[in-house]
């Protein structure tokens, strides 16, 4: 049976009860989970999974298995197979969360900016970059941080909605990465909007508006390649 992740509907799930479906030397499978596992260039969530006598199993990452799609959660210490079956509640470190939310989004806004393929990006607590396959050295990191900050004031919403991967082949503009494809779940691929500015595929976890990024900052601008500039943006303290 599928983990139902229930960031896919509700990013700001913090915690929920469920049930411990599998326990292997890989980590713990559960029935649901407000747990991302690592993936699109965000890390995985870590937190904690609490038992109905109060012990609590710290998690230090979630994983997702390349074979089966499955969400793992990786313990600190080892556990037993006994938590089979067992009822607990599992909480994520939603602070830490939040702030990989609040790059991701900037991240999505920054691709709104510079119309160039991405060919590689990076989710962090307060901080984020991406590479673009630019052809020459155009960009301007004062003026992307200006643009950023205009895009962020907009307090745009932001939603998901499906297509199928049928549909997504027939509007390749809606792509853009180059070496990584879109995340596909059964024939259907999660898009991101955030309105009025953005439409791409993702699988990440995201803000409900652009206005909780807070003010954001590109801190560096990095030849990387011939044509590879890799962006840096540091999001600041609320």
């Amino acid at each position: 049976m599928d983990t139902v992740e229930l960031y896919l509907e509700d990013a700001y799930t913090r915690a929920c009860d469920t049930r411990v479906s599998r326990v292997d030397e890989r980590g713990i499978q559960l029935e649901c989970t407000p747990f991302y596992a690592q993936g699109g260039g965000q890390p995985g969530d870590r937190g904690a999974l609490i038992l109905r006598d109060g012990r609590r199993i710290e998690i230090v990452a979630t994983l997702r298995d390349r074979d089966s799609g499955q969400v793992i959660h990786v313990p600190a210490a080892g556990v037993e197979t006994a938590l089979i079956g067992q009822q607990i509640e599992a909480a994520i470190d939603w602070d830490l969360r939040y702030a990989h939310m609040r790059c991701h989004t900037c991240l999505h806004l920054l691709c709104a900016l510079v119309p160039y393929p991405v060919t590689g990006g990076s989710v962090r607590a307060g901080s984020g970059r991406l590479d673009f396959d630019v052809p020459q050295p155009i960009l301007d990191k004062e003026a992307l941080t200006q643009q950023l900050n205009e895009l962020i004031a907009r307090n745009a919403p932001l939603s998901t909605e499906t297509i199928s991967e049928q549909e997504l082949r027939a509007r390749p503009e809606l792509v853009r990465t180059i070496e990584v494809g879109p995340p596909a779940r059964q024939g259907r691929v999660r898009l991101v909007r955030i309105e009025g500015i953005d439409l791409q595929p993702c699988g990440g976890s995201h803000l409900r508006t652009t206005g909780e990024i807070g003010r954001a900052r590109v801190v560096k601008l990095e030849k990387k390649g011939r044509q590879n500039r890799r962006v840096e943006v540091a999001i600041e303290e609320p």
